[in-house]
C-alpha cells in the first residue's frame, strides 16, 4: 500500500510517499523538504505537499516527530508547531495513521536497511549484530537517541530522550566550555555541545581562551567555515565537538548494555571524514575499566539519504501490514 510519510524535525518537514507492505518498506519516493518556519502548522504544509504531488493523496500517514510523544498534545523539542494526533484524520485526511518520534524512526531505519546504508567508522569492520542492543543517536538541530533490541527475527525500537542527559566534561576545554554554558543554563544537556547549534558555544570559548574577540555568529556560518578550513578557531571548534560526540555516543552504549551503536543525523554524515581523523574512536572506547570492551563495539554511520523518512514508513509497516 501507498503511504505518506513525514520526518518533521526543527528546522525542516520532510514528505514523500512510499510503498510498504508485509511489514516492510518496499520503495520511497524523492523527498520534498519544506522549511518549518515557512508554515504555520503540519496540516499547512501538508497542504503545500500535495500541491506539488499534484495527484490525490494517499489516506495513510507514518509521521515522525522531533519531540516525545505523550498524550494528545505534541510540542516540538526545537520548532513552534503543536500536533495533535487525535485531529490527524479530520486535518489530514489520514484514516490511518502511525505517529513517532523522530530517532524512534531512525531506529527503524535502522533496523530495516541494508549494510550497504551504513559506513563504518570504528571499533570491528563487521556488521552490526542480528542480535542485542543498537544504540542510535546523532546530532543535528537538536540531539537524538534510541535503542533497538533485535531478537530471534524481530526488532523493537525504544525511542528515548537521552540527548538531555547531563553533560560530562572531560578535560580543561570542556570545563571551561561547560562554565560558559552556566551562564545561560541553570543545568547544561549534552544536547547543548552535542549538537548542530553546540559549535557556537565550543566556538566561542577556544576564542576567548585565545585571547580574540568573540563575534556574535550563529552556528551556520561557524559549520561553514569549519568544514571549508577557513577558520583556525571554527576548526578548532569541530575537533572538539567530535571528541564530545564521541565520549557521549560511548555513555549511552555504556548505558544501553549496546553490542553496536550507529551514528545517524544529516550532520553525522556532513562530518563523516572529520569523524574519522578527530579522535572520536578513541573518546568512544575511553571508559576505563571498560575499555576493552568499548573497542570491540562496530560504530557505523548511516548513509541512507533519508533515514527519517524510510523510518517512519518501517514503523507504519510493522505497526500496520506486519
Amino acid at each position: 500500500m501507498d503511504i505518506v510519510s513525514v520526518d518533521i524535525g526543527g528546522t525542516h518537514a520532510r514528505f514523500a510517499i512510499a510503498e510498504v507492505e508485509g511489514g516492510r518498506v518496499v520503495s520511497l519516493d524523492e523527498p520534498v523538504t519544506l522549511k518549518t518556519a515557512e508554515h504555520a502548522s503540519l496540516q499547512t504544509a501538508w497542504q503545500a505537499f500535495e500541491k506539488k504531488l499534484d495527484r490525490p493523496i494517499p489516506r495513510a500517514a507514518a509521521i515522525a516527530v522531533a519531540s516525545p510523544i505523550t498524550g494528545d498534545v505534541i510540542r516540538l523539542t526545537n520548532n513552534p508547531w503543536v500536533i495533535r494526533p487525535s485531529l490527524i484524520p479530520e486535518r489530514l485526511g489520514a484514516t490511518t495513521y502511525t505517529i513517532i518520534n523522530d530517532f524512534g524512526a531512525i531506529g527503524h531505519a535502522v533496523a530495516q536497511l541494508p549494510e550497504a546504508d551504513f559506513d563504518h567508522l570504528c571499533g570491528p569492520d563487521v556488521p552490526i549484530p542480528a542480535k542485542g542492543v543498537t544504540t542510535v543517536c546523532g546530532p543535528g538541530t537538536g540531539l537524538g537517541v534510541a535503542q533497538v533490541l533485535k531478537t530471534n527475527g524481530h526488532y523493537y525500537v525504544l525511542p528515548t530522550e537521552g540527548g538531555h542527559v547531563d553533560y560530562a566534561p572531560l578535560d580543561g576545554i570542556e570545563d571551561a566550555i561547560l562554565k560558559r554554558l552556566r551562564k545561560t543554563f541553570t543545568r547544561v544537556s549534552t544536547e547543548r555541545i552535542c549538537a548542530g547549534p553546540g559549535i557556537v558555544a565550543i566556538y566561542e570559548t577556544l576564542a576567548e581562551m585565545e585571547g580574540r574577540s568573540v563575534p556574535t555568529r550563529d552556528d551556520k556560518a561557524i559549520w561553514t567555515e569549519a568544514l571549508e578550513g577557513t577558520d583556525s578557531i571554527a576548526l578548532a571548534a569541530l575537533d572538539r565537538f567530535c571528541l564530545a560526540l564521541g565520549a557521549t555516543a560511548g555513555d549511552l552504549a555504556l548505558a544501553h548494555g549496546a553490542n553496536g551503536v550507529v551514528i545517524a543525523g544529516g550532520l553525522g554524515l556532513r562530518i563523516k571524514d572529520k569523524l574519522l581523523r578527530s579522535g572520536f574512536d578513541q573518546r568512544f572506547v575511553a571508559k576505563g575499566r571498560f575499555q576493552s570492551m568499548m573497542a570491540g563495539i562496530p560504530v557505523k554511520l548511516i548513509t541512507h539519504p533519508q533515514p527519517g523518512l524510510f523510518g517512519a514508513a518501517a514503523a507504519f509497516a510493522q505497526e500496520h501490514t506486519s
